[in-house]
């Protein structure tokens, strides 16, 4: 498609920021944008309909980290790093809570669970010696003990009696928070564009020559907030990671109310109203998962539906209404990459899985790094 000439000046015309993909991180840094810049000219671009990787498709979790996420993350971490990751996403969720209000985006600090099945004795039990040690670390985060150790009341079958709690983590939901930051850049005068695909770009010294699927056209900087779609273009230490997800039917009488995570995490599931919210499993098939392909597979949906049905809902007739997969960036580091790739590109990419917490920060040091 050639542009006409009214679409060229109208949205292709003086682009001050070009920031690619509108999830969390794309919309809080093009909002920040906005503050620092209120008469900039700021134009999203997104491939999708909806954001087309893991901010309209993740499990709504607003947490910061199982003990044993952390305690595996200490094998290849130093203390320090820990205790920064677990900063920023705890200070992630309080931006993104203060900038859209709880109510809009229904925040529920309903408490993050850890449990064990009663084959992992032994690694719940390396996990409860080690508690008090990881409290201490991370009590300047908190402000109080992190985790702490709760009647496992869940009417769940072949689980460890006791759980981990952090009563600090929630829940929220991820359609209206997006549509709540996607309302904001609205009001904040951002251009949109759905559907455009941004396919190459090159640095010409002075702006930055974009190629989409529908057209080509210059901006003064250009902001990758593509996360785990971003590898390919810029050559990082970043791959996708999908996640298969899936949700009941409502579920009479469901007394499970928290977000729960099992075997370090790669298993997370929680209630949304009355129904169970259900994914995870990439660790059963790690190359299978590494890819951008927004599809499922029978093995791990089969893993997923063996823990519903015998672990967390035994006994139970229970259907599953939807399923559908969401794209990570994940990379040998937990950190995220936030970085100048030259003098007018920048990207603020490989979230870890933990985009409802960083989103708002990453985004934010994206469009300071852009404008500094």
């Amino acid at each position: 498609m050639s542009p006409s000439y009214w679409e060229i000046e109208s949205w292709l015309t003086d682009v001050d920021f070009c920031v690619v993909g509108s999830g969390i991180t794309g919309l809080s840094c093009a909002l920040e944008l906005r503050k620092s810049h209120p008469g900039a000219k700021i134009l999203i671009l997104e491939r999708g309909i909806l954001p087309a990787g893991a901010s309209t498709r993740n499990a709504g979790f607003a947490c910061f980290g199982s003990l044993t996420e952390i305690l595996d993350d200490l094998q290849s971490h130093t203390e320090d790093e820990i205790v920064s990751l677990v900063s920023n996403r705890f200070t992630g969720i309080r931006m993104l809570r203060q900038r859209l209000g709880d109510q809009a985006i229904d925040f529920r600090q309903y408490g993050g669970y850890e449990v064990f099945r009663e084959a992992d004795k032994e690694v719940q039990e390396h996990a409860l010696e080690a508690m008090d040690r990881i409290n201490r670390m991370l009590q300047p985060v908190f402000g109080r003990p992190a985790f702490e150790i709760r009647p496992g009341e869940f009417g769940m079958a072949g689980i460890q009696p006791d759980a981990v709690c952090n009563p600090l983590e929630g829940q929220l939901h991820t359609g209206r928070m997006m549509q709540a930051l996607l309302g904001k850049a609205r009001e904040a005068d951002i251009c949109l564009l759905n559907g455009v695909e941004v396919t190459g770009f090159e640095d010409l010294g002075d702006q930055v020559g974009i190629r989409t699927s529908a057209f080509e056209f210059e901006a003064a900087n250009l902001l990758l907030a593509t996360n785990g779609f971003a590898g390919l273009q810029t050559g990082l230490d970043l791959q996708p990671a999908r996640g298969q997800v899936l949700i009941t039917e409502p579920v009479p009488g469901l007394a499970l109310r928290g977000s729960f995570h099992l075997d370090r995490g790669y298993f997370y599931f929680r209630n949304v109203g009355d129904r169970v919210l259900l994914g995870g499993g990439r660790h059963l098939d790690k190359p299978g998962e590494t890819t951008t392909d927004l599809g499922q597979t029978p093995g791990i949906q089969q893993a997923l539906e063996d823990l519903l049905h015998r672990v967390i809902l035994p006994g139970q007739a229970v259907r599953v209404a939807h399923r559908w997969s969401g794209i990570m960036g994940v990379g040998s580091r937990k950190k995220p990459i936030v970085q100048k790739l030259s003098p007018h590109v920048f990207c603020g990419v490989r979230l870890g899985g933990m985009g409802v917490a960083i989103g708002s920060q990453v985004g934010a040091d994206l469009a300071a790094l852009a404008t500094t």
